[in-house]
């Protein structure tokens, strides 16, 4: 039986149709199909082998502001009078089973609570900066999962199981639409110093083809993978990579064609475009004093200035046609993430002074850039905190009602979605699962999550499984 022929077999050998066939490879690699927008194929069975939307974005790329440990909710952005008025005494709901099994009464936010924006959202003083963003904030009020361990929530945030072995969110939006961007990966994450529970698999391409995964920058620019050349010269580097694709080739030729050679071909030559393209990113000495000051550079700080460094290049990679950008906390000595289990006040304080002014530096900076119509925001944990007291001055894990919120790209700013109990506790109206979250994302990115697939382990696998369905009250 002759070989099956790789594309790049066939741009190499042939010359007929040449202009053609780098067309395709064009929209197939690169997704240049943004030009497409909005153009339906009848031939695409999804919208992964092309790049092509099934139907008209309203966002380009994601960034994910990943807050990881579970703020709480009823400290941040739901506000509860009965839990204040109950404050120190026995709480009146029934207690779910908690991680710790250490509860005790009920516990008031230490924080006030200020209108902002014209549509009077209310934000607790921990989030003073983002609150002047209110008008383009849709923050909902009922998320739900039901994982309440740190990894196996941190899996079904990221992957849409609580298992490990499925592609991150990132993966997917990378193998659905591919990136505009040719020397810089489709999926990027910005590492602040704290990885999730769960590892690196919270940003794996599982059975995506490698390429899909995260690649994990920190805030200096250098990623997790080395991509600085170890030869003296870029002729010298180049012959070697030529000599990988000699290689590859009669290897194909022998043994046929193999996804996973011809990935490591592809990431090579990716990574020999990066070492150019990543200390461009990085270098932001060309940004205005008046922008590195938005974001937070010259904070006293160290938490704000790594935060505010992961934002900034947030924006910088969004402009260079990256579609989906993960951003993680930043390591702050005496803090546990934002897993509060005790010393809530001063561990929480010192969260969301890392975060509050860098993000809505980012929201600020995109509007005023007009950015932000095509960049969807979303901020949000694997779940939140419960609203007694894990011993005297902590919170417990809460799966049952915690907040998110999302801005731009096609989502209605300036409103509140859902809620929980007058406690904080549960969502009790219009509840949004995780999987509602995945397909409302898609669906701005102009990706039907029902039809974005791939066929694996006997059926067709996709990021929300076999449920999910598009918030549309949240869109604009």
């Amino acid at each position: 039986m002759p070989t099956p022929l790789t594309r790049r077999d066939v741009l190499r050998q042939s010359a007929t149709g040449f202009g053609a066939l780098a067309l395709a490879g064009l929209i197939g690699d690169r997704a240049f199909a943004s030009a497409l927008r909005g153009v339906e194929d009848p031939s695409l069975a999804t919208a992964g082998r092309l790049g092509v939307p099934h139907h008209a974005a309203r966002a380009k790329s994601v960034i994910f502001l990943y807050m990881d440990g579970g703020p709480s909710q009823v400290d941040t952005f739901d506000p509860k009078p009965r839990l204040q008025a109950d404050d120190g005494k026995p709480f009146a709901m029934k207690m779910e089973a908690t991680q710790f099994d250490n509860n005790g009464n009920t516990l008031g936010s230490p924080w006030k609570f200020r209108k902002y924006g014209e549509c009077g959202l209310e934000v607790s003083d921990l989030f003073r900066h983002v609150g002047e963003c209110a008008d383009d904030l849709c923050v909902v009020r009922s998320m739900t999962s039901p994982f309440s361990e740190h990894t196996n929530a941190n899996y079904f945030l990221h992957t849409g199981l609580g298992l490990s072995g499925r592609p991150s969110m990132g993966a997917w939006v990378s193998y659905g639409l591919g990136s505009v961007a040719q020397d810089l990966p489709g999926f990027v994450v910005l590492n602040g110093g704290l990885i999730p529970p769960g590892g690196l698999e919270c940003f794996g391409s599982s059975f995506l083809e490698a390429r899909h995964q995260g690649s994990i920058f920190r805030p200096s620019g250098e990623a997790v993978a080395n991509i600085n050349p170890t030869e003296a010269s870029e002729a010298l580097q180049r012959n070697k990579l030529d000599l990988i694709g000699q290689l590859d080739q009669s290897f194909a030729k022998k043994l046929g064609s193999n996804d996973a050679v011809e990935t490591a071909i592809g990431n090579y030559e990716l990574a020999f475009r990066m070492q150019a393209a990543v200390p461009e990113l990085m270098d932001v000495s060309r940004e205005s004093d008046e922008t590195k000051s938005l974001y937070g550079l010259d904070s006293d700080f160290e938490g704000t200035r790594t935060f505010a460094m992961q934002c900034l290049v947030a924006r910088r990679l969004v402009e260079r046609g990256v579609r989906f950008i993960e951003l993680t906390c930043p390591a702050i000595s005496g803090n546990d993430r934002w897993d509060q289990h005790a010393n809530l006040r001063e561990s929480h304080e010192s969260n969301a002074r890392a975060v509050d002014q860098p993000i809505a530096g980012l929201l600020k900076d995109l509007k005023r850039r007009g950015m932000l119509d095509e960049t969807l925001v979303i901020w949000g944990a694997e779940f939140g905190r419960t609203p007694f007291a894990q011993g005297s001055n902590g919170r417990d894990h809460n799966p049952f009602g915690f907040t998110h919120w999302l801005a731009g790209g096609g989502i209605k700013g300036g409103q509140v979605y859902g809620q929980t109990d007058e406690y904080g506790y549960k969502a009790v109206d219009k509840p949004v699962e995780i999987h509602d979250l995945h397909a409302t994302m898609l669906h701005l990115l102009g990706v039907d999550h029902t039809r974005l697939t791939v066929p694996f382990g006997g059926r067709e696998m996709r990021l929300t499984d076999v449920h999910g369905h598009v918030v549309h009250d949240l869109l604009a």
